[in-house]
């Protein structure tokens, strides 16, 4: 956020702070939500990147279409477990892998 709209919405009463503050999420709660969004991202990005429809994906899986949204999207029902399965199965390697849980391209709190 905008340091100026910041200091306005301060201003006028309202606390400004993180998603992880309002939740009321420790350090590492936090750093599991944004691992599992890095990785949400990484399939995401990967699959059209191959030019594979969601259907195609859960085909691959033995899964169904509404899962791989759900695991797209980030959906809290959906372990890293399958995340890291299905970059897997689209090819991603370990390093790949790494790679985009370094990568700061989401932030789950601003």
């Amino acid at each position: 956020m905008e340091k100026r709209k910041q200091r306005r919405l301060e201003a006028r009463g309202w606390r400004v702070g993180s998603a992880a503050e309002f939740l009321g999420l420790s350090a590492e709660e936090a750093a599991l939500v944004e691992m599992k969004l890095r990785l949400s991202q990484a399939l995401k990005a990967r699959r059209t990147a191959l030019r594979l429809s969601q259907t195609a994906l859960a085909k691959r899986l033995g899964s169904s279409q509404s899962r791989v949204a759900k695991m797209e999207a980030g959906d809290r029902s959906v372990s890293i477990d399958l995340l890291m399965k299905a970059l897997l199965t689209l090819g991603a390697s370990p390093s790949d892998v790494g790679k985009a849980l370094q990568h700061r391209a989401a932030r789950v709190a601003a």
